[in-house]
């Protein structure tokens, strides 16, 4: 008898809606949720569940989450409500690797500040009008960083997951989800929309061209998964379509 592949699976997932300064483009904001992104996570956690139970999965024990406070929170609540509807104990691990893009010594500033600071640097001729979105344009700024490298820095993330230790799941009672094998694990991870397209991007499961034409629901989780050939795919979980004309806020 052989072993049974073993089958890597994540679900990404956009932190919640939290108290975004207006016209701030920074990721390093430290605002924490709002009532109707802790709204979000609680729902998103319940969707999580459902997927699992449709389809035969079972959260891994440790959720991975952005160390910025919007994605943290979004993965305590996630680990709350799967706790009380498994009756099992969720931990809760934190990474800077999963930062949205950092604008470097632009942080927190506003679209206008970091426009007039551009303007008097040497070494750009002039700020894009789609800076903000391009995927390859990086700020002229110590620590700044393109969408690209932040998707990089995800990417690499996820590849390196089976290096993270997850505690064993506990056996099924009459209200859990049953236990699973290894291969039917679903990895959560709470990260940053933009940063987190960009990496879908770059492990194969997204074209390029739907980078801009897509975004994240708030706290909902888009499933993907590696096959033992080492190929990446998308199983589960919706993309949100971005609408015309609809501002970029990730």
């Amino acid at each position: 008898m052989t072993d049974e592949p073993t089958i890597r699976r994540v679900a990404l997932i956009r932190h919640a809606d939290y108290h975004q300064q207006i016209d701030t483009p920074s990721a390093l904001q430290p605002f924490p949720l709002t009532r109707r992104g802790e709204r979000q996570a609680r729902e998103g956690a319940e969707e999580v569940l459902a997927l699992c139970q449709a389809h035969g999965w079972q959260p891994a024990s440790t959720v991975h989450a952005s160390s910025l406070l919007r994605a943290w929170q979004t993965a305590q609540v996630m680990n709350e409500v799967m706790g009380d509807r498994t009756r099992r104990e969720f931990s809760l691990m934190a990474h800077d690797a999963l930062w949205e893009r950092s604008l470097g010594s632009a942080a927190n500033l506003t679209t206008a500040q970091i426009a007039e600071a551009v303007r008097h640097d040497p070494r750009v001729d002039f700020l894009p009008a789609d800076w903000k979105s391009n995927s390859h344009f990086r700020l002229p700024l110590p620590g700044a960083e393109s969408l690209m490298q932040a998707g990089q820095r995800v990417a690499d993330f996820i590849a390196s997951l089976s290096a993270f230790p997850s505690a064993p799941a506990p056996a099924p009672t009459s209200t859990s989800i049953s236990t699973l094998t290894s291969s039917a694990t679903l990895t959560l991870i709470v990260g940053h929309g933009a940063a987190l397209r960009h990496a879908a991007y770059l492990l194969g499961v997204l074209d390029f061209d739907q980078i801009a034409g897509l975004s994240m629901h708030h706290a909902r989780p888009v499933v993907i998964e590696q096959a033992p050939s080492g190929s990446w795919r998308h199983v589960a979980g919706e993309w949100k379509v971005r609408q015309r004309h609809e501002p970029t806020q990730d």
